[in-house]
């Protein structure tokens, strides 16, 4: 891999750094997982949009630049360079829309893609029900074959900002005398309609922006099924693989919270043992590491290569490595990183807690790290199964 950026990626970085410096908000947007904050966050992304700066590695004709893998990791590490707001639209266009580009049909495109990029049209995952955690094979949800499409039922829940969205995705058993794998197929679902009931979920910080789907009888047309019926699982792994690789998580981000990190102990110069000062020098390294290897990976991508299993170690990589960044904040802030948003004196008005918060979950979520080291070992390394 030439570690080289040519001239026209150069280029591209100085106008998408020149673009965010002169239009990130300069006030917090407060947080996406509110009614309010979530408002206000779409505001930004239909900025965004229009100018172009939405999905900047997508299909001129489907609201992108056409820009190229490498261009798209460039332009999220001037976006969080920039400290922009975090993506409200992320499950639409880091993980529904790459299934819709890998399994979708050219209607089913042309109908959603541009929709989900201009936030006109908000999506969650409808992946984990009760009793299913991170075992998504094991859900119980059913589709019924009715003339024209399905009906739906059962219930799914921890549904990100589903409290704020218009539609979710996620598998259905059509096939009621298959199990675990088989006989599965990929849905899109809207969340307001006959049958459809949303709950939301209140979390440790207050925000709403968790839900829960309970779905009783819910009409769907037969074209809201991506690939082939009873098919589903294969279409799943396009998109646990999207999120657990290559776009959920763009090194950007990790990178500007280790240059954070840096600020934190710079500003309180003297505080902290060696201990600490070692942690901090690892995330700096951690980032930059998963930065080239994302880097590497996108080349390797770009010559239609797939990840595969290979997913499961980006995602235990970028999880622990983003929890310990926030673990160490959190011990050179002492009592002070108990002070929440809106407390007088909060560090970064409450931000390194939250982070923190949020960090506890990422070893949980698109599915365990438990689990993603057993694929690891198996899909992998070729160990048998213990």
């Amino acid at each position: 891999m030439d570690l080289r950026f040519s001239a026209a990626e150069q280029a591209f970085r100085a106008e998408a750094r020149t673009w965010l410096e002169a239009n990130v908000p300069t006030e917090s947007l407060g947080s996406g997982d509110t009614a309010e904050g979530f408002a206000r966050h779409l505001v930004w992304e239909k900025k965004l949009f229009e100018a172009g700066w939405s999905v900047v590695a997508w299909p001129v004709k489907y609201g992108g630049r056409g820009a190229s893998l490498i261009e798209w990791l460039i332009f999220e590490e001037e976006y969080y360079r920039a400290g922009a707001p975090s993506r409200v639209t992320q499950n639409g266009i880091f993980l529904l829309a790459p299934t819709l580009f890998e399994c979708g049909t050219e209607a089913q495109k042309d109908s959603l893609l541009k929709k989900i990029a201009s936030a006109d049209t908000l999506w969650c995952q409808g992946w984990s029900e009760p009793n299913a955690g991170s075992d998504l094979a094991a859900g119980r949800s059913t589709a019924r074959r009715v003339e024209g499409g399905w009906r739906l039922s059962g219930q799914k829940t921890w549904a990100t900002r589903g409290a704020f969205c218009d539609a979710f995705f996620g598998l259905f058993r059509t096939d009621p005398d298959s199990q675990r794998h088989k006989g599965l197929t990929y849905f899109m679902a809207p969340l307001k309609g006959e049958g459809v009931t949303v709950r939301p979920v209140d979390r440790l910080d207050g925000d709403q922006g968790f839900a829960e789907i309970f779905l009783d009888d819910c009409f769907v047309p037969d074209d809201m099924v991506i690939g082939q019926v009873n098919q589903g699982w294969n279409v799943a792994m396009s998109t646990t693989s999207t999120e657990r690789g290559l776009s959920l998580r763009s090194p950007g981000r990790f990178m500007a919270t280790a240059g954070r990190l840096v600020a934190l102990h710079r500003a309180r110069l003297g505080s902290g043992d060696a201990r600490t000062r070692d942690e901090i020098a690892q995330a700096w390294i951690s980032a930059e590491a998963y930065r080239w290897h994302t880097y590497a990976t996108a080349a390797r991508m770009m010559k239609h290569e797939a990840m595969g299993a290979e997913s499961s170690i980006n995602k235990i990589f970028w999880s622990e490595m983003d929890l310990a960044m926030h673990e160490t904040a959190i011990n050179l802030l002492g009592s002070s990183a108990e002070l929440y948003e809106g407390a007088p004196g909060a560090e970064d008005e409450g931000g390194w807690m939250k982070g923190f918060m949020f960090a506890l979950a990422g070893p949980i979520y698109a599915g365990t790290n438990e689990i993603q080291r057993n694929i690891v070992a198996e899909r992998v390394l070729g160990l048998p199964k213990g």
